[in-house]
């Protein structure tokens, strides 16, 4: 049994490692037979997150048209997860779920809610590294409401950024991801000679949704996609979104999507738009790297790479996020390890999730995890793949305040998703292994009753599991 006493395979295994690695990383010099051996030396850890960047937008993962080479060379270089996803689908839930390594039914935390509660945050990751001797430094978009000197605990270092996405610095037009990127080159130029955790996380390629043109990027990639046609997805076939029922076709995915993608050209535009914030990013990354490079630290400088959950472009005909489907809920993951030659140009089709990231940050520093955390360490697949690991995830999204944001939950494993939704009598059962774009709901079909049961048996456990261990408020 697992931390959510689920019934498939523990994280026995990781809490092996985990102990192992803190045994022979977070000890120091130590005597032995008389003398005493060298200090290993902690690593430093970059945490890069990107918003609304799904796990496709990526060269390495099949898309042949998206320009991201150095985020393709660290995946080429380091360890690549292939399917991903965020616990929750929205930005908030999400990062506060990454911090916290807690699911949303437990932190309690998205748009409209109370702060999140300081146990929580006392817990995160980068407070705990903090207590341990690590400078700890935030850039860009933190996204949690939290109370009054919390961040201050957490943080050495913190430069937290806004909106417009385009600004005026010095007479020349820059924008903000190379102004994030900046600021991170900043803290590391700073902190080479102690241990640090640097959290740096970027605005793009999240739309500037008060704004008609929605998408902003610098003059250097304009040439970017200028002579490609962006293909249009299946499922943006009306006749998809036609057969929804009423209640799903009134959500803010449909309303987002009269902003982005109701015409071809305007489609065309949007995506290519995302794209090029994408892009942008991107070479932000390739200063990130040279700046450890020059400061003579990137030996010793493990660097992690995510989106905070997925991006619907016209699937269904939806924009956003918050559902679960694959497009909403996936998301690109890399761990690159210089120290770690065998998990090196590896990749990993095992289901991680995005609070597996919490216990493994903490875990690469030498240090224990909480046992509140509900996400395991992804460090044994370092070394090969784990003997003992999920067999299925549970999906989430719980916001309460905007009725056209719909509360859902559901259960994905390695051959069938299952969504049911909190206001509706709604479900869907989707055999995910033949039938990628989920077009078949089998919850229609009465002989698929038993699957529908057991899946919402198991929904039920895993729900009252988290709210057990939700602190009163």
């Amino acid at each position: 049994m697992n931390k959510l006493n689920l019934p498939y395979p523990s994280y026995f295994f990781s809490l092996l490692v985990v102990l192992f690695l803190f045994c022979t990383l977070g000890c120091g010099s130590r005597v032995f037979l008389g003398k005493k051996e060298p200090e290993i030396k902690k690593p430093n850890i970059i945490f890069i997150l990107t918003d609304d960047q799904r796990w496709d937008a990526l060269g390495f993962a099949g898309n042949e048209i998206i320009y991201t080479p150095n985020m393709d060379k660290l995946a080429r270089e380091g360890l690549y997860f292939r399917n991903a996803f965020s616990t929750t689908p929205i930005c908030p839930a999400s990062r506060a779920s990454i911090l916290t390594g807690l699911y949303e039914r437990t932190h309690d935390f998205t748009f409209g809610n109370p702060p999140l509660e300081d146990t929580y945050m006392l817990q995160s990751y980068p407070k705990l590294l903090r207590d341990a001797g690590y400078r700890t430094g935030f850039v860009g978009k933190f996204g949690i409401k939290v109370n009054e000197g919390i961040e201050d605990s957490m943080f050495h270092d913190s430069k937290k950024t806004f909106w417009p996405y385009l600004r005026e610095i010095d007479g020349k037009q820059v924008h903000l991801a190379d102004i994030n990127g900046d600021l991170a080159i900043d803290f590391i130029q700073s902190s080479k000679d102690q241990p640090f955790c640097l959290s740096l996380s970027f605005w793009s390629p999240h739309a500037d949704d008060g704004a008609v043109e929605q998408y902003f990027w610098p003059d250097y990639v304009d040439h970017l996609y200028q002579d490609v046609n962006i293909p249009v997805p299946e499922t943006a076939d009306p006749a998809f979104f036609n057969a929804l029922p009423e209640f799903l076709q009134n959500s803010l995915n449909r309303e987002r999507w009269y902003w982005r993608f109701d015409t071809p050209e305007k489609y065309q535009k949007m995506v290519k738009g995302h794209y090029r914030m994408i892009s942008t990013v991107d070479s932000v990354f390739a200063r990130i790297r040279n700046s450890l490079d020059e400061a003579g630290i990137a030996d010793n400088t493990v660097i992690i790479f995510m989106g905070d959950n997925g991006y619907f472009l016209g699937e269904k005909g939806y924009a956003g996020k918050w559902l679960l489907h694959e497009q909403s809920i996936r998301i690109p993951m890399i761990i690159y390890d210089p120290r770690s030659p065998k998990s090196q140009g590896r990749t990993v089709s095992l289901p991680v999730l995005n609070v597996d990231i919490t216990p493994t940050i903490l875990s690469l520093a030498g240090l224990e995890s909480p046992e509140e955390y509900q996400g395991e360490s992804l460090i044994p697949f370092f070394e090969g793949t784990p003997d003992l690991w999920r067999t299925g995830i549970y999906l989430e999204h719980r916001n309460e305040n905007n009725p056209k944001l719909l509360k859902t939950e559901g259960y994905r494993d390695d051959e069938y998703k299952f969504i049911r939704y909190d206001d509706n009598d709604y479900v869907e059962l989707y055999h995910h292994k033949s039938d990628v774009n989920e077009t078949r709901n089998l919850a229609l079909d009465k002989s698929y009753l038993g699957k529908v049961n057991y899946y919402a048996q198991v929904c039920d456990s895993i729900i009252q599991k988290l709210l057990d261990d939700r602190k009163s408020k």
